[in-house]
């Protein structure tokens, strides 16, 4: 069980996209008593379990960045619109070899999407988790076997809780919130758009119809990320993409660069 938010520890289903989606027992033999449990007991176990994570994530991060490829982490609340947005993404953005590794609870929905496009994907099925791990990330690049140079999108479980405190090995997080859902967001959830290398303000389309102050909500994040970046986009119309784009295209060019100074490494997938 992961203390950080009491979710499930059994072992996630990773599924090449297409393939039968296997059967998930979630049947516990075990009750689960939380308020059992000292306050001091549950720091020590979460203090484990992301230590644990944060020493697999460096290795992801070493193995990604020695092959030159860009891993962004993509986050948000379910219904942000980032499949959407990340669907137009790969389909428009071909300057690069592109990869992609969904996370969800259940079904092969998201992955089938992705690779309607062309692009490879696999799916990581977390069961009850509210999270991807760097451990399931690590396994999935065995099944993925991104090329070097490459763009890899990581689009995690929608969540803006538990996704903030994972790392995955990835370049940077981009956390995805919908005008739909509220101004207030980066307060509500801090931590989330305080590991945020960029947001993209979703569903632009939709803003004559709804109560959301666009520069509100970038003083809202930008009081917990000062140096933020923010972007207005709709993945819809395609309103704003192109500074989205160029982002990406900055990210990997800022990763052909450092890589000029990274040393050699031997060819195993970062798993455990």
């Amino acid at each position: 069980m992961c203390a950080t938010c009491g979710c499930s520890g059994d072992e996630p289903a990773i599924t090449v996209a297409g393939a039968p989606t296997p059967h998930h027992d979630h049947d516990h033999d075990h009750d689960h008593h939380h308020h059992e449990h000292a306050h001091t007991r549950t720091v020590e176990l979460e203090h484990r379990v992301l230590a644990k994570n944060d020493a697999l994530a460096e290795r992801n991060r070493r193995w990604l960045a020695q092959r030159g490829i860009v891993a962004l982490n993509l986050t948000s609340s379910p219904g942000a619109g980032k499949t959407t947005l990340l669907e137009r993404t790969v389909r428009e953005l071909r300057t690069s070899p592109v990869t992609v590794i969904e996370g969800d609870q259940e079904t092969l929905l998201d992955a089938e999407r992705i690779r309607a496009t062309g692009v490879p994907a696999v799916q990581i099925n977390t069961g009850a988790g509210c999270h991807l791990d760097a451990q399931m990330v690590g396994e999935a690049l065995g099944t993925l076997d991104p090329p070097e140079n490459s763009l890899l999108f990581i689009e995690n479980v929608g969540n803006l809780v538990c996704p903030a405190m994972f790392d995955l090995g990835e370049l940077t997080k981009v956390v995805i919130i919908s005008v739909t859902e509220g101004t207030d967001k980066p307060l509500k959830y801090p931590h989330m758009f305080a590991a945020a290398g960029l947001v993209l303000i979703n569903k632009s389309d939709l803003l004559p119809y709804v109560d959301f102050d666009v520069d509100r909500c970038a003083r809202y994040a930008r009081s917990v990320n000062p140096g933020v970046t923010i972007v207005t986009v709709s993945a819809t119309t395609g309103q704003g993409v192109a500074e989205w784009y160029r982002w990406i295209e900055i990210q990997q060019h800022n990763m052909s660069s450092d890589r000029l100074w990274q040393p050699s490494v031997d060819n195993g997938y970062p798993r455990e």
